[in-house]
């Protein structure tokens, strides 16, 4: 006799979604706690936990639990709680870690904005202005933690899709690559350990570029690197064959994002190309949506000035610039694309 599986009914969805901000309050706080470092390979009782930490026992076994049926624990035996590999990603000293982007999004100041999204939505512009009096930038500056846990989710983010980028892009008739806006070189250092041939340029503002240096020592390609320190919405550095730009255009509106990659259109020679690594947005929402792409989307309408975009709005915006978008083609096993750009032909309207 085959045995009936009934389908749930719609509101335990309803619920899961209604439930997701109590979901990120609790892994934010074990971040901040430490507590995945503090469990580490082995198990951990929640006692022991609780008075490592100055907690209630009980409370602390509570938020444990909370966390095993999140499935960032699991509990092996009655207080007793173990990693799963979800956990492992949260610690600080693993590899690969995902430990500051988890605390940056988690962040007190970040999840205010999101407490305005109402603002947001009805405005246009950005929560986080309105909520702390200037922009998430501005806020960075004067806040040298959160600055460092940017520029480290920055890094961690994209550590799992250099090599990627430097298999699956084509860089054969490249010498010279230009990484606009890449952070600490994490990037730039898998492209030009992947191809020996290749030189490279990174370019970021000082505070971006702060330990790219030592990135790209750390990788054995500094002897084939220089790094650039400016504003590019000012000039980019001349002298590249392909200018990479991955999760920069989406940071920013139409107008800005456009100056971006008309100063690389101006530094670029007539054999040249822009590749930019960014999500793509389908026309219309699938069924089978990744939902942190559009929650992105908002997130970046909540704490900056930036928005994906589909592929109309990409070949717009570098029509804008001077560019045609020659290609795009998934990034295997993500929701980021390779979208490839080459000078518009003369006469081209932009």
């Amino acid at each position: 006799m085959t045995e009936q599986r009934t389908e749930a009914p719609p509101w335990t969805d309803l619920v899961r979604l209604v439930f997701g901000g109590m979901a990120t309050q609790v892994v934010g706080l074990a971040v901040r706690l430490g507590l995945p470092d503090a469990i580490g390979d082995g198990e951990r009782d929640a006692g022991a936990l609780a008075r490592d930490f100055g907690s209630e026992p009980t409370a602390m076994n509570r938020l444990l639990r909370g966390l095993a049926a999140l499935g960032v624990l699991r509990e092996r035996e009655p207080g007793v709680f173990a990693l799963t590999q979800v956990g492992q990603l949260l610690r600080a000293e693993s590899t690969p870690s995902f430990h500051s982007l988890a605390r940056m999004l988690t962040d007190p100041a970040v999840a205010t904005a999101w407490q305005h999204l109402d603002h947001s939505v009805r405005t246009g512009g950005p929560a986080f202005d309105e909520v702390f009096g200037r922009d998430f930038f501005a806020y960075l500056a004067g806040d040298a933690d959160l600055s460092g846990l940017y520029n480290a989710a920055m890094s961690q983010g994209t550590r799992g899709v250099a090599s990627l980028v430097a298999s699956e892009q084509d860089f054969s008739a490249v010498r010279t690559v230009v990484d606009v806006g890449g952070g600490d070189g994490t990037l730039l250092a898998e492209v030009l350990r992947a191809h020996p041939a290749l030189r490279g340029v990174l370019y970021d503002t000082e505070a971006g570029a702060a330990q790219a240096k030592d990135v790209l020592s750390a990788e054995g390609v500094a002897d084939r690197c220089t790094v650039e320190v400016g504003d590019f919405f000012a000039a980019v550095p001349g002298g590249g064959d392909l200018y990479l730009l991955k999760s920069v255009v989406h940071g920013w509106e139409d107008e800005r994002a456009a100056t971006i990659l008309a100063h690389c259109r101006r530094a670029l020679p007539a054999h040249g190309r822009v590749v930019m690594v960014e999500h793509l947005l389908p026309d219309t929402v699938p069924a089978d949506a990744v939902p942190t792409t559009y929650l992105n989307d908002l997130n970046l309408l909540v704490n900056g000035n930036g928005l994906e975009r589909t592929r109309g709005d990409f070949e717009r915006l570098c029509a804008a610039a001077g560019l045609t978008v020659l290609a795009l083609a998934p990034l295997a096993g993500t929701d980021l694309w390779l979208i490839e750009a080459v000078p518009a032909p003369a006469g081209t309207p932009g």
